[in-house]
């Protein structure tokens, strides 16, 4: 489209200052819970969300399931017990910090959005007399029905009734602007954080937002690995344009980051070399617990924990003999408390026993309810499946009742992929923070998927209220800074610059170079001459970024987007040259490992950028203290005086 078309105004040599108490940066569930929180404390606010604010994020559209609701009536597990199992399922390479607030107050969040509307209970008795149903508060739920700390819920309702609270609150939100840049001052040596700088994707307006406050809640780096130009709309398991700017911009402006080594071999994907996650048949997360058969029909049986064939569908929700309960759901990293079905047995093994590939999910066989709750609600409300699969299948034949759905690739995932095919995904790095969500930065708060090792829809709700209550706290007691002129003019200057270049480069040629380069340089195995010549060609590529044609605002952010990720891409570098030793809870491995650096390295390896050096320091897997004692100090905006 040539500028002439562009149906909107050009606003790109305008600009403006806008003011408010706490600035959310991004719109998804974490953020506009933030903004929610931060508006019923007395505060002003206003939230910049790059796409529309009614349907953005990662699930936005909709979502299944919100687990680790520890504190809803038919719970038996505490939110400390949950906190452990997930802290020792991830090696204590996790956030107890996060899993703490998720587990302590998902039910409370819960409660808080049905009251605006959201539908978390079968209100209308469509599943009475289920076994996952309780019918007398009407709650549905998944993965294990014996300790009841996941709900299945109606997720394409929740979005929808959080914005409209937003708006009956009077935050201001401003749909269609980038958060391109973070403000940051110095406070008694400390730098502390002012604003943002936002960028219209519709009219190029660039305009200067100051804040006594400010809280990051947007989405996990994506396209880093996996990118294909030919359809740029299936990359990755998030949504295309989420890419992880608030990583971007926070290692920009000297931010620390943990656990960014870690990266997982891609699982999600549709990068032309796969099928659209949970649109194959298997037996994980929305499927869960489908029964798998082989291309003869022959039934792929389930074990549990200590290997015993499950012989009803029942059992496939209930913990073994001796077993308090499970882990089930959004959190898939080498799980050691979970039945993992048919893949429990290596896939070796399964060949060995002679079962035929392709195998194939079916619902025929399942329980009515079972079946109607896994194909009508699940894949029905989750964001990745309720249009591309639920509803175009649907509309093409396949009948639950009568079809079964192929399995593609060795397992649940909808392709083999190869080693260097990796992805942020599966409690990924990213911002490293305090009990009160505060970063090193004084008065910029993180929430969702901006967080180190973060979680699924009700882990971005909790975290997103918890930082929007703290960031309240922190602005009554912050003055607002004017912000640097020099810096907003530079930032100008770089957000502008592809409208001059003529015959320039396209943004996907720099995306595809850079997943290549990342794919070539710090895939499976790394060491450190690999990851050196990465950090070169991925310096080489920001300066040919300069050389990125933009012809409209649409373009030009797209354009911002590939600047993220190769400062993301700079980030993960940087953090699997400081990682010596190879360490498998992260997915880390090295051909030049040293076992020297294995004891000295069972920690968080944090860095940050400082006058284009890397700092790093070392903290402790623990060093959050004890869970219940700080949870109850920090609660409700408590412990801002530390």
């Amino acid at each position: 489209m040539t500028e002439k078309q562009w149906p909107y105004p050009n606003e790109a040599g305008l600009s403006a200052e806008e003011q408010c108490d706490v600035l959310v940066l991004g719109g998804g569930l974490s953020g506009i819970n933030a903004a929610i929180a931060a508006a019923r404390s007395g505060c002003s606010v206003t939230l910049l969300e790059k796409g529309d604010v009614r349907r953005s994020g990662a699930a936005g559209t909709g979502f299944d399931h919100w687990e680790m609701a520890c504190t809803n009536p038919g719970c038996k597990v505490t939110p400390e017990e949950m906190t452990r199992a997930l802290e020792e399922e991830q090696c204590y390479f996790s956030n107890a910090i996060g899993h703490m607030i998720e587990t302590e107050e998902g039910w409370d969040r819960l409660q808080d959005i049905e009251s605006m509307g959201g539908k978390i209970r079968d209100v209308d008795g469509e599943f009475t007399g289920q076994p996952f149903r309780d019918d007398w508060t009407g709650l549905m739920y998944a993965y294990d029905y014996t300790n009841r700390y996941t709900l299945r819920v109606w997720g394409t309702t929740i979005k929808p009734a959080l914005v409209r609270e937003a708006r009956k609150l009077g935050v201001r939100i401003c749909s269609r602007t980038e958060a391109a840049a973070l403000l940051t001052g110095k406070q008694d040596g400390r730098p502390v954080g002012t604003g943002a700088i936002g960028f219209d994707t519709r009219t190029g307006r660039i305009t200067v937002f100051s804040a006594r406050a400010v809280v990051l809640a947007m989405s996990r780096p994506a396209r880093v690995w996996l990118f294909n130009s030919d359809l740029p709309g299936l990359c990755e398991f998030r949504p295309f344009s989420s890419i992880g700017s608030a990583h971007a911009m926070g290692w920009r402006a000297g931010m620390e980051f943990t656990l960014m080594e870690k990266s997982v071999r891609g699982e999600f994907s549709a990068a032309g070399r796969s099928f659209p996650p949970y649109g194959t048949g298997n037996n994980h997360n929305t499927w869960y617990a489908a029964t798998m058969v082989d291309a003869r029909g022959v039934e792929i049986p389930y074990v549990d924990r200590d290997g015993r064939e499950l012989k009803t569908v029942d059992e496939r929700y209930r913990p073994a003999p001796g077993q308090k309960f499970f882990l089930k759901g959004g959190v898939i990293d080498e799980p050691k408390y979970e039945w993992r079905g048919p893949e429990t047995l290596p896939f070796e093994e399964l060949m060995k026993r002679g079962y035929r590939l392709p195998f194939y999910a079916d619902l025929t066989s399942m329980p009515e309810g079972e079946r109607r709750v896994i194909w009508g609600m699940m894949v029905g409300e989750e964001a990745k499946t309720r249009v591309p699969i639920y509803e175009n299948y649907t509309a093409r034949g396949f009948d639950p009742r009568r079809h079964v759905l192929q399995s593609y690739g060795t397992g649940w995932q909808s392709a083999a992929f190869l080693d260097q095919e990796r992805q942020l995904f599966g409690a990924p790095g990213g911002v490293m923070h305090d009990w009160n969500l505060e970063t090193n930065i004084k008065n910029v708060f993180a929430a969702g998927d901006t967080l180190y090792a973060s979680d699924c829809a009700g882990h971005a709700c909790t975290t997103g209220y918890w930082a929007g209550q703290h960031a309240a706290g922190a602005a009554k007691k912050a003055e607002l800074q004017k912000a640097d002129p020099d810096f907003v003019q530079r930032e100008r200057e770089r957000l502008l610059k592809p409208l001059t270049v003529r015959d320039g480069l396209d943004w996907r040629e720099v995306n595809a170079a850079a997943a290549k380069a990342m794919q070539n340089y710090c895939g499976g195995i790394k060491c450190d001459d690999l990851l050196l010549q990465g950090l070169k060609v991925i310096h080489d590529l920001q300066r040919e970024a300069e050389n990125i044609q933009g012809r409209n605002p649409h373009e030009l952010t797209r354009v911002h987007e590939v600047s993220d990720i190769l400062a993301v891409s700079d980030l993960i570098l940087n953090a699997c040259l400081s990682r010596k030793a190879d360490r498998e809870p992260l997915f880390f491995k090295r051909s030049d490992s040293r076992k020297e650096a294995e004891e000295a390295e069972n920690c968080y390896l944090v860095l940050r950028k400082e006058d284009g050096t890397v700092k790093e320091r070392r903290v402790p897997l623990q060093f959050y203290g004890d869970l219940t004692e700080n949870y109850e100090k920090h609660k409700e905006g408590g412990g801002l005086n530390e």
